[in-house]
């Protein structure tokens, strides 16, 4: 029993010594206050997990259970974005104003099999739309608080004052691409229900990422609020035959890698800087098996890759060097060539070009090697078709 019960009995027993009950009449009363105690406790013991577990660490600090992977409604079956999902290249030689509609979305989905967890989204998924313009474009950003026309469940079971102590009471957009005060963030800090909308002109070429920016901003990136933005140079880019969209974020969850049931999201562990998780796309094996990257042998591919979340990547291709490397999203600059490993910082963004001409299953890793084989950075792109075999073959003895 704590401490504050043993002493609410305390002041029963004294209370009746006082007024001089019969040892009978003691016992009965004392028996029934401590009757309705326990029912009191048990009530409060009873308050279910997804009450508790629906508020963030960034304002409950006392330890919450982890729950069955049940006990939390799954709102989708898969939360990851497509690598392949991104718009084409741009075909056209003059500027013109480019709508963009986004829409915020909180939805429990599998972090990896029967884990879950709540992310914040950008329509759904992560990382959010790829948005592609060129330079010189107006690009016109409309966000929403909530998928338009459709009624949030989760806010349901929330007050107002409780929806804001969770730290989503507001959701906005901070473009990297953006030249002027927060990115757009202080002109787009969107509450429930609202939809808030700016222009901005493209002015740089580059790939950029672009990220929530409303109070808790680390927490509302770690759970997955970020995606990227491309800005073509005017002449835009050389022609390549695949294209691919991945980002790289940590999550930072309050049990282990791989533990299972719902887990919330674990501030102590963000301000510590010690995810469970380094993950592409969302979630674990969210760009593996069915979902692969997947090109012909001789196809020139090119990858967009970000760090929408807090700690730099050390991107790798096992088996695959870097025909030319744009760092820093810096894209009109003259490439690196023949590169094996890059460090994208976080927060930036990076494009890689390659022809693959070897067929098979090629890794995407951290070379932080323990966040792949411990912590689920990993994907794969297949290669199919023939190949050389004056270049990979093995020689028997």
């Amino acid at each position: 029993m704590n401490r504050p019960y043993s002493l609410l009995l305390l002041s029963i027993a004294l209370g009746s010594a006082i007024i001089g009950c019969s040892d009978e009449a003691k016992h009965k009363a004392m028996q029934e206050k401590y009757n309705a105690l326990q029912t009191g406790k048990a009530k409060h013991n009873a308050i279910s997990t997804e009450e508790m577990t629906a508020h963030s660490d960034a304002e409950m600090h006392h330890a919450m259970p982890v729950e069955s992977a049940g006990a939390h409604k799954i709102d989708t079956a898969e939360i990851g974005r497509n690598a392949d999902d991104l718009p084409p290249p741009l075909n056209r030689t003059q500027a013109q104003l480019v709508r963009v509609d986004l829409y915020t979305d909180e939805l429990v989905a599998e972090i990896m099999p029967e884990v879950t967890y709540q992310y914040w989204t950008y329509n759904g998924k992560v990382p959010g739309p790829f948005i592609r313009a060129r330079a010189d474009d107006m690009i016109e950003i409309h966000l929403s608080h909530g998928k338009p026309g459709v009624a949030h469940q989760g806010h349901d079971a929330h007050t107002s004052a409780e929806h804001a102590a969770a730290g989503h009471s507001a959701h906005s957009i901070d473009l990297h691409a953006v030249v002027g005060p927060g990115g757009g963030a202080p002109l787009m800090q969107v509450g429930q229900g609202e939809e808030k909308s700016f222009r901005f002109k493209a002015t740089h070429p580059g790939i950029y990422v672009y990220h929530c920016a409303s109070p808790h901003v680390p927490s509302h990136i770690a759970n997955g609020m970020y995606g990227m933005i491309l800005v073509e140079p005017e002449e835009g880019l050389a022609k390549v035959d695949r294209e691919f969209y991945v980002m790289q974020g940590e999550f930072y969850t309050r049990g282990k890698f791989g533990e299972k049931g719902f887990q919330a999201l674990s501030k102590d562990k963000l301000l510590a800087e010690h995810p469970e998780y380094f993950l592409f796309n969302g979630r674990v094996n969210s760009l593996s098996g069915e979902r692969a990257l997947k090109a012909k042998v001789g196809e020139k591919i090119r990858l967009f890759v970000g760090v929408g979340s807090h700690i730099a990547s050390n991107f790798h291709i096992i088996g695959a060097v870097f025909d030319k490397l744009y760092q820093d999203g810096a894209i009109t600059n003259p490439p690196l060539k023949n590169v094996q490993t890059t460090t994208i910082s976080a927060g930036s963004a990076v494009m890689i070009e390659f022809t693959a001409q070897v067929p098979g299953k090629y890794l995407l890793v951290d070379h932080n090697l323990t966040r792949s084989i411990d912590k689920g950075a990993l994907a794969e792109l297949i290669i199919e078709g023939a190949g050389q075999p004056e270049l990979y073959q093995q020689v028997g003895l």
